[in-house]
């Protein structure tokens, strides 16, 4: 079988949400297809030192970075024992993609990277990598992350090793199978069905030496027996005390810190009167839609927008920006 196409529409593109890989679900479960692709040698290994990436910074002439890909030679003289057994990410155009957790080794520059090369935290290179790799990265970081903290098992405590190239963990003792998880975040857009919007913060109101909070979306993860929309009316009321209906699924993202999939709303205030929770959020405004749309473009300088409070919205990193323009720009 092959990877359906990616989609061609913006709201699949966010940042992470551009991965290319056919993750290959049913051929792994083939040990011999498995051990073909450990062996291959055009395969391509990815490491990841201590959650960091190797990348290209002079991509693009300098205003991009691409991730830095391994040829099978460059992790043979690794010591036997040194690294965990790679995870397979998938495919791409037949050839076999991996992510190599080379966190043990005291210094990273023993695989030989390209001059220039550095190990970079993905948060910060993210929106300077190109679509696909900020998705590959994404799903590496994920899996790194949670392979690393389940080497044993909940259940009896014995040790687990890792199946299908990566895809779960066995416990060795009691058999129990251990996936990786996604947790499930609502991110809304609360709107009052005309032309204002409801933006909250967690730090208090800007002063004069210091800049203003960053004003987002509501979020807050899925409780368990708990829908989307169950979800979303229960945040808008515990963090700014206003209730919601008409809660419509917009887009969503993959949040690799450390393995979140934020689920973008939107959804209509029925009441307006705000009364912030004091713990989670500092502060909350209804913005007009121009706020908004001004605050979403390139070159906005908050210290001189107008209103109640002055608009400073996250970057196009986060699902939220994309949420406010779209919204905005209606």
């Amino acid at each position: 079988m092959t990877q359906p196409p990616l989609s061609t529409a913006p709201a699949d593109h966010n940042v992470f949400a551009g991965n290319p890989l056919d993750r290959a679900a049913n051929e792994r479960k083939d040990p011999a297809w498995l051990q073909g692709q450990h062996d291959d040698p055009a395969r391509r290994i990815l490491p990841v030192w201590r959650l960091r990436f190797p990348v290209d910074e002079g991509a693009a002439g300098g205003a991009g970075a691409d991730l830095i890909w391994l040829p099978p030679a460059a992790t043979a003289a690794l010591p036997a024992g040194a690294t965990p057994a790679p995870v397979l990410l998938g495919l791409r155009d037949g050839v076999p993609h991996f992510a190599l957790d080379v966190s043990a080794l005291d210094d990273p520059a023993a695989l030989d990277l390209a001059p220039g090369a550095a190990y970079r935290d993905l948060r910060g290179i993210a929106s300077s990598l190109p679509p696909a790799d900020s998705g590959l990265a994404a799903q590496a970081r994920s899996l790194v992350d949670w392979h690393s903290r389940h080497g044993f098992c909940p259940a009896c405590g014995a040790a687990t090793a890792p199946e299908q190239g990566g895809a779960f963990r066995v416990c060795a003792e009691c058999d129990a199978q251990h996936f990786p998880r996604t947790d499930p975040v609502v991110i809304t857009l609360i709107h009052d069905g005309g032309d204002r919007c409801l933006l909250a913060a967690r730090a208090a109101a800007a002063s004069p030496d210091q800049p203003p909070p960053m004003f987002t979306c509501i979020a807050g993860f899925v409780d368990q027996g708990e829908t989307v929309e169950a979800a979303v009316r229960r945040e808008a009321w515990e963090e700014v005390g206003v209730r919601v209906t008409d809660v419509r699924y917009d887009h969503s993202q993959p949040w690799p810190f450390p393995s979140s999939l934020m689920l973008g709303c939107r959804a209509r205030a029925e009441t307006t009167e705000i009364t912030v929770d004091g713990d989670e959020i500092g502060q909350a405004h209804w913005f007009t839609r121009e706020q908004a749309r001004r605050a979403c473009s390139p070159g906005y300088d908050p210290a001189t927008d107008g209103g109640s409070a002055a608009l400073l919205v996250p970057p196009p990193l986060a699902i939220a920006h994309h949420l406010i323009r779209r919204w905005a720009e209606e």
